[in-house]
């Protein structure tokens, strides 16, 4: 006998943990990402590109560019609204999601919560508004999860500072206006806000990616990029800096993770209603309804702790090691779920008329980048065990 299908989280009623606020402005991403993504995304995805200063100013009308930070022109949203967003701008794309959550929690974190006034003043506004695009500059060609060990020094020359060295994997690095960089001092890591147009600075763009296709991923190259003294972000010196822009952009991906997850499972749901195999859909087989209901709880407790890590963050009481458990688990659940939606598939999921291969792809990137599985497991155990186990 058929019934009504259900949608996967309409199984754990998570809406009733959201507020109605907060629903509508997950709402309204929703159909921003149905009108405008999902028409382009496959053929950005085959050619290897995104149209980043062509949407970046539709995504700041939108309001989700540093939707969670306040004032600058910033909307000042709760977190739980800010996770909600990047899950649909993730069930869209990991390179969507990427690029809101490099400009919000990483550029623009990095100078609200770092910068002077004045850096503040001139950049905040521009880049809320999608006018200014911005990048971070931590990871090295040869130091990712160790960023202590970073080799871009920045040495006093007067009252400037000299920057040399490079950064690798920095997503919007080649269409950027400012970029956040770290750099080692005499002194300790310190943070520099640099225009891309100053003299030495280039961002070659790094081509023939399998993963984050829809998505500008570049090296930055600093070649005695001279800077006056202003550029320094003045309130934050070491690791802890960067460190503490990282934290935000890894609550975003605790979210983005599930949407592209539900992406994948809707997707595979609603094909194995329509594919018929041995004259029945393939959605009357056990098998199939053993895959789908396996999906969907993973899917559902990873919603579940999201919005539980977002309402400790709503509440000023997150701890690092819980947005580890978050970025851990939702991840490699979001992983196994498109991986086991291909196979609902068969071939037709390895094409793009289907998102789950490429959500797929993305996700093996999101699984190592802003934190290793390795590294979040080694946070969590030392939060276990009050020992350090990372050399």
């Amino acid at each position: 006998m058929s019934t009504t299908a259900q949608s996967p989280l309409g199984l754990f009623a998570t809406d009733d943990l959201i507020g109605e606020e907060d629903r509508a402005i997950r709402d309204t991403v929703r159909r921003f990402v149905d009108d405008r993504i999902r028409p382009g995304i496959a053929d950005w995805y085959e050619q290897g590109s995104f149209p980043v200063r062509e949407l970046a100013p539709e995504l700041g009308r939108l309001g989700v560019l540093g939707m969670h930070l306040e004032g600058y022109g910033c909307s000042g949203t709760s977190a739980t609204a800010y996770g909600l967003a990047c899950m649909e701008l993730e069930a869209g794309d990991s390179g969507l999601r990427s690029l809101v959550s490099v400009q919000g929690s990483l550029a623009m974190f990095a100078i609200w919560k770092h910068g002077s006034e004045e850096q503040k003043q001139e950049w905040l506004p521009r880049m809320a508004a999608g006018e200014a695009i911005g990048c971070f500059g931590l990871t090295e060609p040869d130091f990712g999860s160790n960023p202590a060990g970073m080799r871009t020094r920045a040495k006093r020359d007067g009252d400037d500072w000299v920057l040399n060295g490079s950064k690798m994997w920095i997503t919007n690095g080649s269409v950027a206006d400012v970029a956040v960089v770290w750099a080692q001092t005499e002194d300790k890591v310190r943070g520099f806000v640099v225009p891309t147009d100053t003299p030495g600075f280039s961002a070659p763009e790094i081509k023939r990616k399998v993963s984050l296709r829809a998505s500008v991923t570049s090296e930055l190259v600093l070649d005695d990029v001279r800077l006056p003294a202003e550029a320094v972000l003045p309130e934050v010196a070491g690791l802890s800096g960067p460190l503490s822009c990282l934290n935000e952009a890894r609550f975003g991906i605790v979210f983005g993770a599930l949407g592209a997850a539900r992406d994948c499972l809707e997707t595979a749901i609603r094909y194995s209603r329509e594919r018929e195999i041995f004259d029945k859909p393939l959605a009357a087989y056990q098998l199939t309804q053993a895959k789908l209901a396996d999906m969907s709880l993973e899917l559902g407790k990873g919603m579940l702790l999201a919005l539980q890590i977002a309402r400790l963050k709503d509440e000023g009481r997150i701890a690092p090691e819980q947005v580890s458990l978050g970025k851990l688990n939702n991840v490699r659940e979001a992983i196994a779920i498109a991986r086991e939606s291909r196979t609902i598939l068969g071939a037709a999921g390895i094409t793009l008329e289907h998102p789950i291969m490429r959500h797929a792809n993305n996700l093996e990137s999101v699984l190592t980048y802003e934190g290793t599985s390795e590294v979040h497991q080694l946070v969590i155990g030392r939060a276990l065990t009050g020992e350090a186990a990372f050399r």
